[in-house]
């Protein structure tokens, strides 16, 4: 249990930068695109603005995302020997390619300003930002595995799954829905960050670039609407494909106990301290039907059935996850995900024909870019407490994943040390964020590198 908080916490700390990453580095390829088609030097300076802030959340994912790979040998270390020749494959390429390729291409575009030609330089920041989307497809693959296991065969005798068929497992149905969902919902987080920083300038910090941060805040808001729409569309098709791969995993999503046709979706619902049963519910009849099967009559088989169903499978054992925390994280996934549309909606309303945004806005600003970050970390606590008790669905139990030879003092000690240590980086990270901020953009100089910036408030450089 130790083994996973640990897990857990670095896995969600990790995936608070790894959208902003992906998000923060198309948009500076956007904006950078824009200064060089047009020679406009708003684009340039919020090339620069937006470029600083994608080049912090890149600095904290790399420190968090080796730290979380560094637990599969060390807390995971049976796992690593049962499945490693297939989990390792897309690490490995991870780390060869993906990585090599962002932090190859982000250090020419760093040091590369007024020393490689305007379209050579451009270049290589959409490298870069290609890379990151590269990097979130190969580690979706990898945990699609784990969801969905496919061209891998059991060796007995090595007591070890081996890899079959790599192409099978980069080309699994769960990673190509899974990777364009977190793509768009990295592109939410990036649009709600935006908007709230671009909203927050324009109502405390009124100057002369109000017009640069308008625009932002009306692209940023644009963005998140047309992201969300994608990241519903998205999941609805995951939902139902996960109907099919994980029947228990919806069925705890939705509390539903009983087989039902048609089945009603739940909108609030009371349960025993010890989830087995409902006390009292909010249904809403035939949706749970058409979001699992895409029939508004179809069945969806409930909790007490699939469990005698796996148990006829896989053998005695409880095979239910903790249904109060996969049902709340499913509701709070969709509620916070739907609560930043609405802002952004409301902002683009408040914005028209030129108007400003008043005062009243400023705390729904400074909140709107936790939204999604919380609908994020949500969507994947509900993704993996959703799988228990499996690692590997089908295959391997979290209960026998764990290092046979790590005590729980040792664990226990990395827990709170590295917790310790994430909640220090939080604070120099939030704090590099706002200084960042209240700087406001930075001067228009396409022939120096960032090192020359004159920020003294700042506090640092690269």
């Amino acid at each position: 249990m130790l083994s996973r908080w640990q897990f857990g916490i670095t896995t969600v700390y990790h995936f608070f930068f790894v959208p902003l990453t992906i998000g923060l580095a198309f948009t500076t390829a956007g904006f950078q695109t824009a200064w060089y088609r047009t020679g406009k030097e708003q684009y340039l300076r919020l090339t620069r603005f937006v470029g600083e802030l994608f080049l912090i959340n890149f600095a904290l994912g790399i420190v968090t995302g080796i730290v979380q790979e560094f637990q599969f040998g060390m807390n995971w270390s049976s796992y690593s020997r049962f499945v490693g020749d297939i989990f390792g494959a897309p690490l490995a390429i991870e780390g060869l390619l993906a990585f090599f390729l962002e932090s190859t291409f982000l250090g020419l575009w760093i040091f590369g300003w007024g020393r490689l030609s305007k379209g050579v330089h451009l270049t290589t920041i959409w490298v870069a930002a290609v890379g990151t989307a590269i990097s979130a497809y190969i580690i979706l693959a990898a945990n699609s595995w784990m969801q969905h296991p496919v061209g891998y065969e059991v060796n007995q005798a090595a007591g070890r799954a081996e890899l079959k068929d790599f192409l099978a497992v980069l080309t699994n149905v769960t990673a190509l829905i899974t990777f364009p969902h977190t793509i768009a919902a990295a592109f939410m987080t990036t649009g709600a960050l935006l908007t709230g920083v671009a909203l927050w300038r324009l109502v405390r910090r009124k100057g002369p670039d109000d017009g640069a941060f308008r625009a932002t805040a009306k692209a940023g808001a644009v963005m998140l609407l047309v992201s969300g729409l994608l990241v519903a569309v998205t999941g609805d098709i995951q939902g139902k494909i996960m109907t099919d791969q994980q029947p228990m995993k919806m069925a705890a999503a939705e509390a539903l106990w009983e087989t039902e046709q048609p089945a009603s979706f739940s909108l609030f619902t009371i349960g025993t301290l010890d989830g087995s049963q409902n006390v009292f519910s909010i249904r809403v009849p035939y949706v749970l039907s058409f979001l699992a099967t895409g029939d508004f009559n179809g069945k969806v088989l409930g909790i007490n059935d699939l469990q005698k169903i796996q148990e006829q499978k896989f053998g005695p054992g409880d095979y239910t996850p903790n249904t109060p925390v996969t049902y709340w994280t499913f509701r709070l996934m969709i509620g916070t995900g739907i609560l930043a549309a609405a802002a952004a909606l409301w902002f683009l309303f408040r914005m028209r024909k030129g108007r400003l945004p008043g005062r009243g806005t400023l705390a729904i600003a400074v909140a709107l870019p936790f939204l999604p970050l919380a609908a994020n970390s949500f969507a994947w606590m509900f993704t993996e407490i959703g799988r228990q008790p499996w690692i590997v669905f089908g295959l391997m139990t979290t209960a026998t994943a764990v290092s046979p030879t790590s005590t729980t003092l040792e664990v226990l000690i990395t827990l709170v040390g590295f917790t310790l240590l994430y909640g220090v980086l939080a604070v120099v990270m939030v704090g590099l964020m706002i200084r960042r901020v209240r700087a406001g953009l930075p001067e228009a100089t396409a022939d120096k590198g960032f090192e020359h910036e004159a920020e003294p408030e700042l506090g640092f450089g690269y």
